[in-house]
């Protein structure tokens, strides 16, 4: 972090917030000129520091999604194993993101589904047809509380 200045900082946090923002807008947020800000976020993307700029769509207006939490169990069988499943999520769309964990679960996934029924579909294809999956277990949310992938800066 220490090679980003406040001014970065601030302009994450405005773009976390709002990335359709105006650079002036930005500018005027945290004390910049919209010139500032472009140059700024030229770099802060080139950089990586911003890695994507994403549409947040609501679920509910696009037919509805069911959320589950998935803890996956790994055979044991060396770091190929991981790396093997690491790749595997990927191009998969209903894994909406996959954490490598401690504890129980050698990866904790969030599915997003249609019903109980695509979501069945989705085991077999992806859970059951990888013979590096040992067990997983599947927790239903009932409602979304808070979704957001904002990083406190």
């Amino acid at each position: 972090m220490s090679e980003y200045d406040d001014f970065d900082l601030a302009i994450l946090r405005e773009m976390q917030r709002d990335a359709r923002q105006t650079t002036d807008v930005v500018g005027d947020n945290v004390g910049l000129s919209a010139t500032a800000v472009q140059r700024r976020l030229k770099r802060l993307r080139a950089r990586g520091a911003i890695s994507r700029e994403v549409a947040i769509v609501d679920p509910a207006i696009v037919g509805g999604r069911v959320t589950m939490l998935v803890g996956i169990v790994l055979q044991r069988g060396g770091a190929h194993v991981v790396d093997n499943f690491r790749r595997s999520v990927g191009p998969v769309a209903e894994i909406q993101q996959c954490y490598y964990t401690t504890g129980d679960f050698d990866f904790m996934l969030v599915v997003s589904a249609l019903d109980m029924a695509d979501y069945e579909a989705f085991t077999r294809r992806i859970f059951f047809e990888n013979s590096d999956i040992q067990r997983f277990h599947t927790i239903v949310s009932i409602d979304t509380v808070k979704a957001g992938l904002e990083i406190p800066i």
